[in-house]
């Protein structure tokens, strides 16, 4: 099922719509400030386990990243020192996967890294949708190497290639082609891993 939301004003009753689905265990595509994502919800641990195995992404190997409505639960997920915190309320919303320590809030199968992303997108669609679930979402890029660029950034495209995996495509418009810039933060001082969309503001 492909659904249409539009970004500047999302419709209550269509959010409503992904967060059922989401609450059933289910899987969603929707927009982000980057690449389209695929998600479910984080704290489910059947679903997370379903879409690492449909992703072929290994949690033991890979780490796994969140989506946050904003910042004032992070504590609940990872562990975040004030330095870092200021840091990243400068740069959120916006482009950047931040990796952490986790806390044990999460499901075991985030404990096998040890680490967490979070993300914060500058999407008010997605937000929205977390912010209704009241859970984080489990957030993986709906882009694989051999992907043509349309079928990451053409809503029906998209809808076309993950039709039988998740149970509705968000159509938010046309997507991005960069990722998120991913700074890891379990050092104390952040590293840039991948540079991406965004210039981070230290």
């Amino acid at each position: 099922m492909i659904l249409k939301i539009y970004s500047e004003n999302p419709s209550p009753k269509e959010i409503e719509k992904v967060v059922t689905v989401l609450r059933d265990g289910g899987t969603v595509v929707y927009p982000t400030d980057t690449l389209y994502g695929v998600g479910c919800d984080a704290l489910n641990t059947r679903a997370v386990e379903k879409l690492c195995s449909l992703k072929g992404v290994d949690p033991k190997k890979s780490n796994l990243s969140i989506i946050c409505n904003d910042l004032s639960n992070i504590s609940e997920y990872a562990k975040v020192d004030t330095p870092i915190f200021k840091m990243m309320r400068r740069n959120l919303p916006g482009p950047f996967t931040f990796i952490l320590p986790t806390t044990s809030s999460l499901p075991k199968i985030y404990k096998n890294k040890k680490t967490v992303g979070i993300r914060v997108p500058d999407n008010n669609i997605v937000r929205e949708i977390v912010k209704q679930l009241g859970n984080p979402v489990l957030n993986m890029s709906v882009k694989d190497d051999s992907d043509e660029i349309e079928y990451t950034t053409d809503p029906e495209l998209i809808h076309e290639k993950w039709e039988h995996v998740a149970e509705i495509v968000i159509d938010g418009g046309t997507g991005g082609i960069e990722p998120s810039t991913v700074i890891d933060c379990t050092s104390g001082e952040p590293v840039i891993i991948r540079q991406g969309k965004g210039v981070l503001n230290l």
